[in-house]
């Protein structure tokens, strides 16, 4: 689920804290949380709805200008979601991903990779390949790796899920913490 900057920003003030989206897959559970650039989002309450429903609170709460602009951005298929939602907290990659594992993390990282690199070895080459091109294009990654986009997303995604790397607006950079990684890696593979 993604939202637009502004839409985000309305959320971190507090001015918005309702969203409509399409949906065609099982909705979100009520409390469950979403990560954004902003921090975590609770999504309070998922309801199943019409486009009739709708009401002019609803409207205001969400940050749209009027019910066509509203029509406009949730046109498409899939189950119409009204969406309860507010921001309950920083990202915890955020604090993650600024400090350098101590032992026990090191090690716990280690064997995360390896898991990672079970059927076939990619952590350490996407890590060096940030860390040598920062805001370098996924497709342009996935190009040189020899996989397709969506394949080195999930990928980085799954490093930044260890605080490893920092999503830039175009492409990736490591982080401190990822930086700290790759050097034992280059020190213990030396």
């Amino acid at each position: 689920m993604l939202f637009r900057a502004d839409i985000l920003r309305g959320i971190a003030e507090g001015r918005i804290s309702l969203a409509f989206r399409r949906w065609r897959r099982r909705p979100p559970a009520d409390g469950s949380t979403l990560r954004t650039p902003i921090g975590v989002l609770s999504l309070d309450r998922v309801r199943i709805i019409d486009e009739g429903d709708i009401t002019a609170d609803d409207i205001a709460r969400c940050g749209a200008t009027s019910l066509a602009a509203l029509r406009d951005e949730i046109r498409g298929d899939g189950t119409l979601l009204r969406i309860e939602l507010r921001l309950i907290g920083e990202d915890p990659r955020l604090a993650l991903r600024d400090r350098a594992p101590d032992s026990d993390e090191a090690l716990a990282i280690a064997a995360r990779l390896a898991r990672l690199d079970a059927s076939s070895p990619w952590t350490i080459r996407v890590l060096q390949m940030i860390g040598e091109a920062p805001g370098t294009v996924s497709h342009v990654l996935a190009g040189q790796l020899g996989v397709e986009t969506p394949v080195l997303k999930r990928r980085v995604r799954q490093l930044k899920e260890l605080g490893l790397t920092e999503s830039l607006e175009v492409g990736y950079r490591l982080s401190a913490r990822g930086r700290a990684v790759l050097d034992q890696q280059h020190r213990d593979g030396a």
